[in-house]
This record gives C-alpha cells, sequence and structure tokens, in this order.
C-alpha cells in the first residue's frame, strides 16, 4: 500500500494542467459544434433507455481508472481511528449537500438570476427554468464526495495518507446507498423532474459498475503480475485514459453549449462564484470542527480536502444520463471541473500554512 501512495504524491502531467486542458476542449468544442452542428446531436442520439452509448463509454473509462485504485482492505483500519472517518461522513453526507443547495439557490436562484434568464428542455421533454438546471448540476456536485484526486491533495498537504486511503473505499460505498436517495430529493427540492428509475441506473452503471470491476481486476491482475507491475506499470497508463476520456466528453458537451458560451460567456463565471464559495466554505467548516475535535494536522487536512474537494466525473455521468449532454446541469458540473485543480491548491497551501494550528 506504501507503494501506491508514493505513487500519488504529486500531480501527473495530466492532472497539474487539467484547468488548460479543460479551457482548450471548451474551446475546441465550440468550435466543433460551429463547424459541425448535427455531430454531437448524431452521436447523443446512439442510444438505450435515453443512456447515449457513445458518452457512456467515455464516462465509463473516466470512471475505470480511479476504481481500480482503490484497495478496500484499508476500510478494516478506519476502526483504528473512528474520529476523522466520522468527521468526514458527516461534513459530506449530513452538511455539504446542504450548504450547496442553499448558496446555489442564494447566488444562481436569486442575486444571478436575471443573468440566465430562458426555458431549458430536458430528457422526457419537462420544461424547466435554465437557472434550475445549472443549480441542479451544483447539487450533483455537492453530493458526490471526492474520491481519486483527494489521494493527491492529501498528500501534497502533508496530511494522513492511510486516513486519505480510508475514506477513498468508504466514499466510493457510500455513493452506492446514498447518492441517489439524497441527489433525487434535492433536485425535487428544487424542482427539477426526477426519474428515479434514471437515477439508481446511472449510480449502477457509473458507480457500481466500474467499483465491481475495479475490485475484481485489481485483486486478478496483483495475484497474476504481482503488486509491483500493477502499480509502476498498469496503474501508470491508466490514469491518462481517464483524463483523456474525460476530456472527449467536455469536447462533446461544449459542442452542445457553444452557441450559449458565446451569446452569454458570463455565465461560466456565474455558475464559478457559488461553487468556489461553497468549496471554501465547506473547507473552513471541516478544518475548524477538526481543531475542535484535537485531531492532529496529519488527519485535520485530508479531512478537510475530501470535504471541499468534489467527485466531478459521478457528477458528470449523471448529470448526462439524467438531463442530458446539452442540459445546463451537465455545464455546471463542468464548471466544477474547471476551478477544481487552482481552489484545491490554494487549500493545500492555506493547510500547510496553518500546520502549526494543531501542534
Amino acid at each position: 500500500m506504501e507503494r501506491i501512495v508514493r505513487e500519488e504524491r504529486k500531480l501527473s502531467f495530466f492532472e497539474k494542467y487539467l484547468t488548460v486542458w479543460v479551457l482548450l476542449c471548451i474551446m475546441l468544442g465550440i468550435m466543433l459544434g460551429k463547424l459541425f452542428p448535427d455531430a454531437a446531436v448524431a452521436l447523443d442520439r446512439i442510444s438505450i433507455y435515453q443512456v447515449s452509448i457513445p458518452i457512456a463509454i467515455c464516462l465509463f473509462f473516466m470512471m475505470y481508472p480511479i476504481m481500480v485504485k482503490i484497495d478496500f482492505a484499508e476500510v478494516i483500519k478506519a476502526g483504528r481511528t473512528p474520529r476523522p472517518v466520522v468527521l468526514t461522513l458527516v461534513v459530506n453526507w449530513c452538511i455539504k449537500p446542504f450548504t450547496m443547495l442553499a448558496i446555489s439557490w442564494l447566488f444562481l436562484g436569486l442575486l444571478f438570476k436575471g443573468w440566465l434568464p430562458g426555458i431549458e428542455i430536458v430528457r422526457g421533454g419537462a420544461q424547466v427554468e435554465l437557472f434550475r438546471s445549472y443549480i441542479a448540476g451544483c447539487i450533483l456536485l455537492g453530493v458526490a464526495p471526492c474520491t481519486a484526486m483527494v489521494l493527491i491533495w492529501g498528500h501534497l498537504s502533508k496530511g494522513n495518507d492511510g486516513h486519505t486511503l480510508v475514506m477513498v473505499a468508504i466514499n466510493s460505498l457510500t455513493m452506492l446507498f446514498l447518492y441517489a436517495p439524497l441527489g433525487g430529493w434535492l433536485l425535487g427540492v428544487n424542482k427539477m423532474p426526477i426519474p428515479w428509475q434514471t437515477i439508481v441506473l446511472s449510480v449502477v452503471v457509473y458507480v457500481g459498475l466500474p467499483l465491481l470491476l475495479g475490485y475484481y481486476s485489481r485483486k486478478l491482475l496483483i495475484a497474476k503480475k504481482g503488486l509491483q507491475w500493477f502499480e509502476e506499470r498498469f496503474l501508470h497508463y491508466l490514469t491518462p485514459v481517464s483524463i483523456c476520456a474525460l476530456l472527449l466528453t467536455l469536447v462533446l458537451l461544449f459542442s452542445f453549449k457553444g452557441e450559449l458560451i458565446i451569446r452569454q460567456p458570463q455565465v461560466i463565471f456565474l455558475i464559478a462564484v457559488p461553487l468556489f464559495i461553497q468549496t471554501c466554505l465547506i473547507f473552513a467548516i471541516t478544518y475548524g470542527l477538526a481543531k475542535w475535535l484535537k485531531l492532529s494536522y496529519r488527519d485535520a487536512a485530508p479531512s478537510a480536502l475530501i470535504g471541499a474537494s468534489n467527485h466531478f466525473e459521478v457528477a458528470i455521468a449523471t448529470s448526462t444520463v439524467l438531463f442530458g449532454l446539452s442540459s445546463g446541469a451537465s455545464l455546471a458540473t463542468v464548471v466544477g471541473v474547471l476551478i477544481e485543480v487552482p481552489v484545491m491548491l490554494m487549500l493545500v497551501e492555506i493547510c500547510l500554512r496553518t500546520k502549526s494550528w494543531f501542534e
């Protein structure tokens, strides 16, 4: 397990410049949307039960490389230090989803509502106000606690890598049971259509299936090739697959949204504001609670970073299946990707500068 921790100690080339790649995908998607306006629509129509097959393939390859890294044997270690685990779970599932709903409603539903006019037709033919669709994307981000990239943030902050690994496994398991009911309920509060069967299907396909395949393929590959080959060769070549699948999905998404962004470029900024505030707020709440609970810095830092970050891959997959690739909800989840790396690096720096608070 120590080898895996060392493997995750720094940002890879793809991860380090993720914000740059997302910006390039926005520009490329807008260009493709203008040059070939029917291409993305045609791809999205290749579907089964409203699930686009090309997009489903991209999303699966986005998720599988994340899940195969998880060692669920680490979960048994959680009982040794229950306080940071309980803190992280409480913040992720009892605080964060509701603050996300409140903050996104305050900004997108009230303060910025005048700049987000329009009606959107989502999958199933339902008409919703466009600002509600953006809020729905924020909600889907808020109920998706981070898994894979938090290994990086935890290590960069010089936190407890063991605790981070435990929470990666526990978050993946809890999402299987809590993501659909909590996300569906909050979408209902936002007055969005709730296709419950589709929500459950998206969780099974984009969380359950990659999790199951990741667990068994990891076990099989380590048994056949050894742990060293798995960590140094297999994972090394697999990580860019996840990023490339994500970027391809973003190109398709922005080929739909190019016209809107050209007409209303402020939309990206307006969505980013509540997401940024939410991230900083949850970080502050978790960090403060960790100090109050007298946790060590090595447990406090990763706990706060886990709470602050989002599993944007799951959010993008779910919004795409529920509301369509061209929906405002999908656009909002992509804005989460856009700000993820710079904001989390800022919070890592805050952790390092305040380390003395816990000593």
